[in-house]
């Protein structure tokens, strides 16, 4: 386990803020998967008993005791990014707010691959 994330007088393990953060996007509209999942990923998961974990897309610091997060995510083709930027934003910050109880400054989203639709 990685070093933990103190604030707030709590210590949190990155990885239990990335499965909050991960958590939250997933309902997104628009969003494919935190980080990029390619065919290759997707099939050893699927018959692997080791999960992937979403900790190295998921980034947190703190900055004067707010938590500052970066996102990485997969999209669909076809939903603007500024738009589904500020929802994915909007819903990790409830999630925070709901789970962990700290004021998030930041959440940075970084749209690391794109899925086309099949013709």
């Amino acid at each position: 386990m990685s070093q933990e994330i103190t604030i707030a007088g709590i210590g949190i393990a990155p990885e239990v803020l990335a499965a909050i953060v991960a958590r939250s996007v997933e309902g997104v509209e628009g969003v494919a998967s935190v980080g990029v999942k390619d065919l290759a990923t997707n099939l050893v998961s699927m018959f692997s008993t080791k999960t992937t974990s979403v900790y190295e897309d998921v980034e947190a610091e703190v900055v004067d005791d707010k938590l500052r997060l970066t996102v990485h995510l997969t999209v669909f083709f076809g939903y603007p990014f500024k738009k589904l930027a500020e929802s994915v934003r909007e819903s990790v910050v409830n999630a925070i707010d709901a789970q962990v109880g700290v004021d998030v400054e930041c959440v940075n989203v970084c749209i690391d691959s794109l899925v086309f639709p099949k013709e």
